[in-house]
């Protein structure tokens, strides 16, 4: 629904309130000539000032001094003695035309200031509901494209003129325009300088420029967005000095609009990406989960062949078990780098593990780990609250060489719990499970 065009220029009555001044005027004369006769004139005097009053709420504060002007004159003329005349013999007379005279003028002047004040407010009334009316409507915007469309259209309502809205460097691009219209090479020329430089230009702003427009940025508080186009088909400039204000107010809320759609833009992407990388996250790891117990199954084969009486399968074993513990390596690179890496640190009561920046803290202060121990308490926190078994724990941090040395993983647990437990002899944070192996727990 195309928003109520505004305009600030005040509309006077022009000569039409000086005739209507003169006949207020006219109009207490007959009055008074009517009354005067009866009560006499000296309470005609009073019938002046709503004329004068009523000229100056209605036409302004110049046709109100004429018609208090004129009143006095009049009141001269037709009540004071000798009547039909401009000579005054009483004194009385003359202080009391001279009091109407200035009483016309005070209320004139009030009138008139009061007047002025109503049409201030009305005209900013009209401002600010011009600005909420063009705001309402953005706000349903998505896109730089509906933006686009809505402020051409409006700011052609609201100002009366050819509209367009340009972005792009190094050359602009008209994104939508009211009604539909093109741009010469100087007009192109000019709207890349207004993007450029931040600052108006065009017809009615700088007399050497060689165009039809009036270009005007589009700024944030950062950069310039955009630029709008106003231009007259008559070739007058577009935009009154009286209505800049306007049209400034109305172009902070096309910037706040565009800047909005960009941040929305933004966060779509970036959740766009995130669900990928988790997607990819997820995959990696249900790849190597799936696979690890396979890859167990063939390395545990291959250790009964080598203990086996065969003299001639040892050698194949051996090289079974050595593929093996190679995929097994890389099934954990995997499940590793399955890991979100927008994921922050992970955390067990005052312990705090960094994966990816491969450090420790305990209650905020770094804790020095060898490679082995930090490849330890890691292999752990994946598996929070889940057993690992002694096997899989030698396996996967010391080798498939070394997995039936049990001492080195004791040796281990014990360095871990003097530099993260409170009270190594009591662990609550590595647990022992009895005869099969370690967990971290949680909770």
């Amino acid at each position: 629904m195309p928003m109520p065009r505004y305009d600030h220029a005040t509309t006077g009555f022009g000569l039409l309130g000086y005739a209507l001044g003169l006949l207020f005027v006219a109009g207490s004369i007959l009055i008074g000539l009517v009354l005067a006769p009866r009560w006499g004139s000296s309470a005609v005097d009073l019938l002046f000032l709503p004329a004068v009053l009523a000229t100056a709420v209605l036409a302004g504060l110049r046709p109100a001094l004429l018609a208090a002007l004129t009143s006095a004159l009049s009141y001269n003329y037709f009540f004071t003695a000798p009547r039909l005349t401009f000579r005054i013999h009483s004194p009385n007379d003359v202080v009391t035309m001279v009091v109407l005279f200035a009483v016309a003028v005070v209320v004139s002047q009030l009138a008139a200031s009061i007047r002025t004040q109503a049409r201030l407010a009305q005209s900013h009334a009209a401002r600010n509901a011009t600005i909420a009316g063009l705001a309402r409507q953005l706000l349903s915007c998505t896109s730089e494209q509906e933006i686009a469309a809505i402020v051409t259209r409006e700011l052609a309502s609201i100002f009366g003129c050819n509209t367009l809205l340009l972005s792009g460097r190094p050359e602009p691009v008209i994104r939508a325009s009211t009604p539909p219209c093109q741009l010469a090479p100087n007009d192109i020329a000019v709207a890349a300088h207004v993007l450029e430089s931040g600052k108006a230009s065009g017809r009615g702003i700088a007399r050497t420029v060689l165009t039809e427009w009036q270009f005007h940025p589009v700024a944030s508080a950062n950069e310039v967005l955009a630029a709008i186009g106003l231009a007259h088909d008559n070739g007058v400039p577009p935009v009154r000095p009286d209505q800049m204000q306007l049209l400034e107010n109305l172009l902070d809320q096309v910037a706040l609009a565009l800047e909005r759609s960009r941040l929305e833009a933004d966060a779509r992407e970036f959740e766009r990406v995130r669900e990928r990388d988790r997607l990819r996250s997820a995959l990696l790891a249900s790849i190597g989960e799936e696979l690890q117990p396979s890859v167990a199954a063939i390395s545990g084969a291959a250790d009964e062949l080598r203990r086996g009486d065969d003299a001639e399968d040892r050698p194949l074993a051996s090289s079974i078990r050595s593929e093996a513990a190679k995929l097994q390596r890389y099934l954990a690179n995997m499940i590793t780098l399955g890991m979100d890496r927008s994921e922050g640190p992970l955390r067990f009561g005052d312990v705090e593990l960094d994966l990816f920046q491969r450090s420790v803290a305990l209650h905020g202060e770094p804790v020095h780990l060898t490679p082995k121990e930090f490849a330890l308490f890691a292999e752990l926190a994946k598996h929070p609250g889940r057993v690992l078994t002694h096997a899989h724990l030698i396996r996967t941090v010391w080798g498939p060489a070394q997995e039936g040395q049990t001492e080195y993983l004791r040796v281990a647990i014990r360095a871990l719990r003097q530099k993260l437990e409170l009270n190594a002899a009591e662990p609550r944070l590595i647990v022992n499970e009895p005869a099969v192996g370690y967990k971290l727990a949680v909770g």
